[in-house]
């Protein structure tokens, strides 16, 4: 049986990647400092270490467990949290992985498998962005998991500790919070809970290439299988636009949705859409939600119909 060490397993896309893992009888243990994640949320047959990723604990965790892969999901991942305090966003983006990169060098881990985003492009004027293009970030968040990307590539060659480098598009799906980590959907669902306006950042024409999370589970199991270091796309390869999502939560929801529109915010994309061509190729991995099937999906957990 398999040792793995899953950062941020107590955390949305985490908690759902160790359900899998534990499926697939892999022996997981967790490695989380619960600040957005939940002990709630962990598999009775995971082992939770209540560790900060930044921390000599955590490296001393890799190193004792010598565990044959390493998924790196925890991080900073808000990004207005990182305009406001760029330091804090540094240490656990950069610092932190690259702690986890020193226990697995130290450890011998076979594999590490890190969760970076699509922010990393920045406002690039491409309909669709491939894994070649230009990274330009225009935030903290996406400048720090671009760095982190670095220190994960020269590990890869100064001490021979294989990776892959999983870049997602927007993730969303059961569990979401609409705190940190929370994206748009998870938000909106919240505020239809509380039967509030559904808020939307300037104009709702912003595009993003929404993943659901039971794909980006499906690409993360891929990629422990693989040998080679790369670096690839989690995405649908189709944008939607924050109006769009407005109009098919109408179709779900039977009571009136009313919406309220503010300034767009610092550091957000106006449009993001990524390639999933060579994951397609490299891993034979293929997303299999629409945004329709996964946001009603996800919009059944949240919600209870309204008859």
């Amino acid at each position: 049986m398999n040792t793995v060490v899953v950062t941020g397993g107590a955390g949305f896309i985490g908690s759902h990647l160790v359900q899998e893992l534990v499926e697939l009888k892999q022996h997981v243990h967790i490695i989380d400092n619960l600040s957005t994640g939940s002990a709630g949320k962990v598999h009775p047959a995971a082992v939770l270490h209540v560790e900060d990723i930044r921390s000599p604990a955590a490296l001393q965790t890799i190193i004792s467990l010598k565990p044959d892969t390493v998924f790196h999901l925890a991080a900073q991942a808000d990004v207005q949290q990182s305009v406001s305090n760029p330091r804090l966003d540094m240490e656990i983006n950069a610092g932190g992985t690259l702690n986890m990169l020193e226990g697995c060098r130290k450890a011998g881990v076979r594999k590490f498998i890190f969760a970076s985003t699509s922010g990393v492009y920045g406002n690039l004027d491409k309909d669709f962005l491939d894994e070649t293009d230009t990274a330009m970030p225009i935030s903290f968040y996406g400048l720090s998991k671009y760095a982190a990307e670095h220190y994960i590539r020269l590990y890869g060659q100064l001490f021979d500790v294989d990776w892959t480098v999983l870049r997602f598009a927007n993730v969303y799906g059961p569990g979401q919070t609409s705190k940190g980590e929370g994206g748009v959907v998870s938000i909106f669902l919240n505020q239809l809970l509380q039967d509030k306006p559904l808020t939307i950042n300037g104009d709702g024409e912003q595009t993003r290439d929404f993943i659901y999370v039971k794909d980006v589970v499906s690409a993360l199991s891929a990629a422990q299988s693989s040998d080679s270091r790369d670096i690839l796309h989690v995405s649908t390869g189709a944008a939607t636009s924050v109006n769009r999502l407005v109009a098919l939560l109408r179709q779900y929801h039977s009571l009136d949705i009313t919406t309220h529109n503010r300034s767009a915010r610092a550091g957000d994309i106006r449009n993001s859409c990524l390639s999933n061509d060579r994951i397609r190729s490299r891993l034979n991995w293929k997303h299999k939600f629409s945004i329709e099937e996964g946001l009603r999906e996800t919009y059944l957990h949240f919600i209870k119909p309204v008859s």
